[in-house]
């Protein structure tokens, strides 16, 4: 028998929403998306006009609150996460927030107390898009012996998005707007804990190599409030190390990955080309590049998954909320460690924001 169509409405429509949900919502039979609420009302109006979508709100409670919608897709920064998924869930709406979860670990652990009242009701996050490609290479090599005892863990990320000391004040580096969020060192995280045991302990430092870039709301000239530059020192629970070092400053030798070292061999993932290459004592196979098979390619389904987890009941694997609490719980320490220079300790008894 047909299904009722699945009305979506939209808070915020940036890039992503724009790129991505849209298009893949509408490739799936009988989603309609309904309504949509962005930032300011001419843009509002004119994510509606592009995009054909019949309704525009000038205000996202009103967008929250209609009984016409049944899910809804927040495509904001992070500092509205949390008002909008625990608002979506109490009027009994399925929610596909965008990530970063939230602002910090307490907004974090609101929404996931939410869903939990809600089982009925589908929360879930967009996932890191890094790593899907060959996720199930990955796994299938870790769960065969290849790597051995992990012992060492590289995470790198070098890019020059913050290089240049003239552009503007970018919401990444607005703490109201993005909370204790850095970089893209959530996103990649979210891509090694896939992969590998979860940190139980870290050490950080942070620096901004440009302290001080034009508002561009205001046009004033204000201090940046996130860091450009990240190092961090972390054990896993299995007892193995961890080093991640994340830079927005660095207009050359860029790139990003992972790598994981163990006693038998090693693997690594460039996450910008979606290459696997390893060695393995196990196997005898010296350092070359793993091909990734195209029956287990993986991709970008996150629309469509979520349709399926609201229609068919499938649970939500890319990203749930205890996977979102426990990134923003490692962020936030990240965050606390590099302001206070001590060492903390996961997961964290209570959130400290900074």
């Amino acid at each position: 028998m047909p299904q009722n169509p699945l009305r979506v409405g939209l808070v915020g429509a940036g890039a992503n929403t724009r790129t991505k949900h849209i298009p893949g919502l509408r490739a799936v039979v009988g989603v309609e998306i309904t309504a949509v609420c962005n930032r300011r009302p001419e843009s509002t109006a004119a994510v509606a006009r592009d995009f054909d979508i019949p309704r525009a709100f000038d205000r996202w409670q009103d967008l929250v609150a209609d009984a016409n919608i049944d899910a809804v897709v927040i495509g904001a920064w992070p500092y509205l996460h949390c008002p909008v998924a625990l608002a979506a869930l109490e009027t009994g709406k399925h929610v596909l927030t965008e990530a970063r979860m939230a602002c910090n670990v307490a907004e974090a652990r609101l929404m996931q107390a939410a869903s939990e009242r809600h089982p009925k009701l589908v929360a879930q996050i967009v996932p890191s898009p890094y790593g899907l490609k060959g996720d199930v290479v990955m796994r299938e090599l870790i769960a065969s012996g290849w790597l051995g005892e992990l012992r060492e863990v590289q995470i790198y990320s070098f890019n020059g998005a913050l290089a240049d000391p003239a552009a503007p004040l970018s919401w990444r580096q607005d703490g109201v707007l993005c909370g204790v969020n850095m970089l893209s060192l959530g996103i990649i995280h979210e891509t090694l804990m896939r992969w590998a045991p979860k940190p139980v302990r870290v050490l950080a430092q942070a620096h901004a190599f440009i302290p001080q870039r034009i508002d561009p709301d205001s046009g004033i000239r204000r201090p940046v409030e996130r860091p450009d530059s990240v190092q961090v020192m972390a054990v896993l629970e299995s007892g193995a190390r961890a080093v991640y070092h994340f830079s927005g400053v660095t207009s050359f030798g860029q790139g990003m990955g992972i790598g994981l070292y163990g006693a038998n061999g090693m693997l690594h993932y460039d996450l910008a080309t979606d290459r696997i290459s390893g060695a393995s004592r196990a196997t005898g196979q010296e350092m070359k590049e793993i091909p990734i098979a195209a029956e287990k390619a993986g991709g970008w389904r996150v629309e469509a998954d979520f349709v399926a987890s609201i229609r068919d009941g499938e649970p939500v694997r890319f990203t749930d909320f205890p996977t979102g609490v426990a990134y923003m719980e490692f962020t936030e320490a990240v965050a606390v460690s590099a302001r206070d220079g001590r060492v903390l300790a996961l997961p964290l008894a209570q959130s400290a924001p900074v």
